[in-house]
């Protein structure tokens, strides 16, 4: 028997029903105008934030530019993607993190957004299995430790550097010189051997105080030796720089260096000293004679040494008186020289720089000078100041040439200097001529060629690592480069 409800029952049940319904849809509304808010008690958001979906792209192989295929970021709305880096961008081998910044169509409907994934660049593809060549960097010694840290990269073809599995590697000295089988390098006392893994990776293998042949004393002030080192055209022998007892004059070490172990023998000094043996010297492709140049106190001199047969050198007297002549400069003006290169048979540049006559002082940058060597190691020229060419890379300022290197080939020629790096045409007996501008404004301090046109420099101040690819015809930076490094000190390749 179904119960009829009185009337003010009836009311009252209809006015519980209408708040309940009230609260419940009230309660609906803030959740949804809660949505992409920023915090409880905050005025609700109208704008969406878009999805975008971007699956991390597969691996690519340099020098493979950036493309569709990896830059492929999708949004849930209509809008724009801009990439960072953007496509046609090669990266170097290794990690990297591409960005994408989504611009809506809609900006009043929805928010900005961003996303970013990873990528895998592996090395550029090597013919036969091996790099080009094997790069060392030696960087200046840490601040708990006697050790150098030395990075090492393998080099492709196009001039890509990749790292070499356990780079960086603590060693005992900065290298500064390789015979292709060993690398050398020395802490001012001792001279320490490293031999080279096939994969580029290197151990010490022997030592030897070098600095005990010199006669300084140990307590003594800065000079001593030895420093410089660099290697004849046979890789038998090594030499080093070495500012003897008196701390006044240099002389020149040789080192007869075991095929088989890398240890050093001491074979003898030059028995010239002079203030004038300030650089490592450059061998002739007959590997009999060897030329450096300085201008102690404005005592312009080109010097050669012999390469006697046991692998020791003996200064040669040169002729003419002046050894040999300066170039013919302008009026009012001589040359002072600085450093030299000798190409694979009897040709050597020389770098000049005018110098006024009356402030002894320095009369712009310097010029290239091509000198010719006889039978006997002497030395002539027909460079004057009209036929040679003015470098970019130096400045009017003393000394300001750090670097000068000759291509294997010996058709090109590296300079370097504050104001950065230029290479010229090298043409034997025949004025050198100008090639390229400056490939770079950093300072560059050293330089090394390999044996595929690849030219390798490091500037210090700038912290960099440059490869070029350069050719008679052609140049350009590698890709990948430059390389930041810190504190770079010292740079060898080994060309495979």
């Amino acid at each position: 028997m179904r119960t009829r409800l009185s009337w003010p029952f009836a009311l009252l049940t209809l006015a519980v029903s209408l708040m309940a319904a009230t609260l419940s849809s009230c309660s609906g509304v803030a959740s949804s105008g809660n949505r992409g808010g920023s915090g409880s008690g905050g005025p609700p958001s109208s704008k969406l934030s878009p999805t975008i979906t971007w699956s991390p792209p597969s691996p690519i192989t340099n020098p493979t530019p950036l493309s569709a295929t990896q830059l492929d970021a999708t949004a849930n709305v209509p809008g724009n993607f801009v990439y960072t880096p953007p496509a046609g961008t090669v990266l170097a081998s290794g990690t990297h993190v591409l960005s994408v910044a989504f611009t809506p169509t809609d900006t009043s409907a929805y928010n900005n957004a961003n996303a970013s994934v990873s990528i895998t660049i592996n090395p550029a593809i090597q013919t036969g299995g091996s790099p080009d060549a094997y790069v060392y960097i030696s960087t200046s010694p840490n601040t708990n430790s006697n050790n150098v840290e030395i990075y090492a990269y393998a080099a492709a073809s196009d001039g890509t550097l990749t790292p070499v599995a356990g780079s960086p590697f603590s060693a005992s000295a900065g290298l500064q010189a390789t015979n292709g089988k060993y690398l050398f390098g020395s802490d001012g006392v001792d001279i320490y051997s490293y031999s080279i893994a096939s994969n580029g990776a290197f151990q010490l293998v022997a030592s030897i105080n070098a600095q005990q042949f010199n006669s300084r004393d140990l307590n003594g002030g800065d000079c001593g030796g030895p420093d410089g080192l660099f290697l004849d055209r046979t890789d038998a022998t090594l030499y080093d720089l070495d500012v003897y007892s008196d701390c006044a004059n240099n002389a020149y070490q040789s080192f007869g260096v075991d095929p088989s172990t890398g240890e050093l023998s001491y074979l003898g000094v030059t028995a010239t000293t002079t203030p004038l043996f300030d650089v490592p010297l450059s061998f002739l492709g007959n590997n009999q004679y060897a030329y450096g140049a300085s201008c102690y106190h404005w005592y312009e001199e080109i010097f050669g040494l012999r390469r006697n047969s046991d692998g020791t050198l003996t200064a040669l007297a040169l002729n003419p008186d002046v050894n040999p002549a300066m170039p013919i400069a302008e009026p009012g003006q001589s040359y002072c020289p600085f450093r030299a290169a000798a190409d694979s048979t009897n040709h050597v540049a020389v770098p000049v720089q005018p110098i006024s006559d009356s402030s002894f002082q320095p009369a712009g940058p310097y010029q290239l000078a091509t000198y010719t060597a006889d039978s006997s190691g002497n030395l002539t020229t027909t460079s004057t100041y009209s036929n040679m060419p003015t470098t970019l890379a130096t400045s009017d300022s003393a000394n300001s040439l750090t670097a000068l290197s000759m291509s294997p080939s010996g058709d090109l020629l590296a300079i370097a200097g504050p104001a950065g790096l230029q290479v010229f045409h090298f043409n034997g007996a025949d004025p050198i001529t100008p090639y390229t501008g400056l490939l770079t404004t950093d300072e560059v301090d050293q330089m090394f060629w390999d044996k595929d046109n690849h030219l390798y420099a490091i500037g210090q101040t700038a912290g960099k690592l440059l490869v070029f690819t350069i050719t008679p015809a052609s140049n350009s930076q590698a890709p990948g480069s430059p390389y930041t490094i810190t504190s770079p000190q010292n740079l060898v390749v080994l060309p495979q």
